[in-house]
This record gives C-alpha cells, sequence and structure tokens, in this order.
C-alpha cells in the first residue's frame, strides 16, 4: 500500500474507494484530534456541527480527515453505494475529492440494538497545527471482505458462517488488514491508542489468541455491539493513535 498527500488538509491517506480512503496520517507540523457526539446526530445536522468545529478552531474544511458513521441496519449492496453517493456530495462541496478519489477514513456500523432512526455521525476526527508532538493516525473501518470481485459473497471470509472457528478467521483477516493498513501510515500496534471492533457474535474464543497476543488491545478493547454496515458482514475493526480526543456535548448539557 502506498501513500498520497493531501496538502489542503495537512495529512496523508492510503487511497481506497470513492466512500472513503483505507486510513489517514498527519503530516508533520499537524497532529490528528478526535472529537465524539455524545449521542449520535444526523448526517445534514452532524456536517453542521463539524464543519462549526473545525472552522472555530481556525481550519479549513479540507482539515476533516475521518469520521464514524452509525446507521438503522445494514445495507444492501445497492443501498450501499446509494447511501455513499448522497455522503460524498458534501465532501466534493469541501473540496476533499482529488479527481475521483476520497482521502477521508471512515468506520460506518449498525448498532444491534437501539440503532438510529437515520444514518449519524458518532464522532470526527480533523487535523490541527502542532510542533513536537507524536505521530498520529486513524485507520478506517475493515470488514472481513476481502478487495477484488465484483459482489461481497465472492470476496467475504466464510461467507454465511458464524460457527467459532468462521468467526476466529474473519477476525484473523481483519486484524491482518489493519496491519496492513498501519504499517503504510508508518505505524504499529503499539503505537495505537485504542482498538474497536463491531460485531455481535462472541469475541471471547478469540480474543486472547488472535487480538490480545498480537498487540491489538494494549490499552484495552472498545467492543461495540454492532453490525458491520452491508448484510451477511459480521466483524469489523478500527484503530487510530490520537492523543487528543473530547467529548462534545448537546445543547442543554453544556
Amino acid at each position: 500500500m502506498k501513500t498520497v498527500t493531501f496538502t489542503p488538509g495537512g495529512y496523508r491517506y492510503i487511497p481506497a474507494v470513492f466512500q472513503y480512503s483505507g486510513g489517514v496520517a498527519a503530516e508533520p507540523g499537524f497532529a490528528i484530534q478526535r472529537i465524539r457526539f455524545d449521542k449520535p446526530v444526523p448526517l445534514r445536522a452532524g456536517f453542521g456541527e463539524i464543519a462549526r468545529t473545525i472552522q472555530g478552531s481556525g481550519r479549513p474544511l479540507t482539515a476533516f480527515c475521518a469520521c464514524e458513521l452509525r446507521s438503522p441496519a445494514p445495507f444492501s449492496e445497492e443501498g450501499f453505494r446509494a447511501f455513499n453517493q448522497i455522503y460524498v456530495e458534501t465532501l466534493r462541496e469541501w473540496a476533499l475529492f482529488e479527481g475521483s478519489i476520497n482521502p477521508v477514513a471512515r468506520s460506518n456500523v449498525c448498532p444491534e440494538i437501539g440503532p438510529p432512526a437515520e444514518p449519524c455521525f458518532h464522532a470526527f476526527c480533523f487535523t490541527v497545527s502542532a510542533s513536537d508532538v507524536a505521530p498520529t493516525c486513524v485507520v478506517s473501518g475493515s470488514g472481513e471482505a476481502m478487495e477484488g470481485g465484483s459482489t461481497y459473497r465472492e470476496r467475504t471470509v466464510r461467507f454465511g458462517d458464524t460457527s467459532p472457528d468462521a468467526m476466529a478467521e474473519k477476525a484473523r483477516y481483519v486484524l491482518g488488514e489493519m496491519e496492513r493498513r498501519l504499517s503504510a501510515l508508518g505505524f504499529g500496534w503499539p503505537d495505537t491508542t485504542a482498538t474497536q471492533v463491531y460485531t455481535i457474535h462472541d469475541l471471547y474464543p478469540f480474543l486472547a489468541d488472535e487480538i490480545v497476543r498480537r498487540g491489538a488491545a494494549a490499552h484495552g478493547l472498545t467492543w461495540h455491539f454492532a453490525r458491520p454496515p452491508v448484510r451477511d458482514l459480521e466483524y469489523e475493526m478500527d484503530c487510530r493513535a490520537v492523543a487528543t480526543e473530547r467529548v462534545l456535548l448537546s445543547p442543554g448539557r453544556e
């Protein structure tokens, strides 16, 4: 994997697909900050809050580099493509596209219990000017679907199988993808500050050997009881190395 520098944003990214990149890392002189909403915010309102936060920090909208979404339920392949076309409209307006390439990293998952009524923002990241700070990065969410192939069915590890053995194999694939992306950005598990898993299936049978022993849970593991965004995917992860994080409170709770 090779990275491309997105100079207007102060970060580099792993080129992937039109809806998201494989991950981002701050360029020298910049650092990534993460903001989490205290409750999910619908897409349109969320973009407004993100714009106010970024511009209020004295940064251009091109500093937007990653986000975490929550959707009501897993999409069909056709529905996922349609949703992404809507999502990227704002990114184009913010001058975040380089031709047809999207530099922004992303995770998008579906809570199994108490899902939102519409797609929402859970968190977002942007770059700020910084010096003498440790390097920062955000790796996009990845499920157990391999790259290439025309459909998810063709490229999903152990498609339709949720046995303990199959879930361990899915996890191994996704962990490997996390490591490939971290390496491309110049990082490894020891550099990360947080790792998140998204699945409704039991992690315990492979937690120690597949996750903890390889260093993916050095600072603990955040498990979201949620599904990946496309039907029939069962396991997703993302990770990050970010020193500054805060929660954006809703009106009335500030």
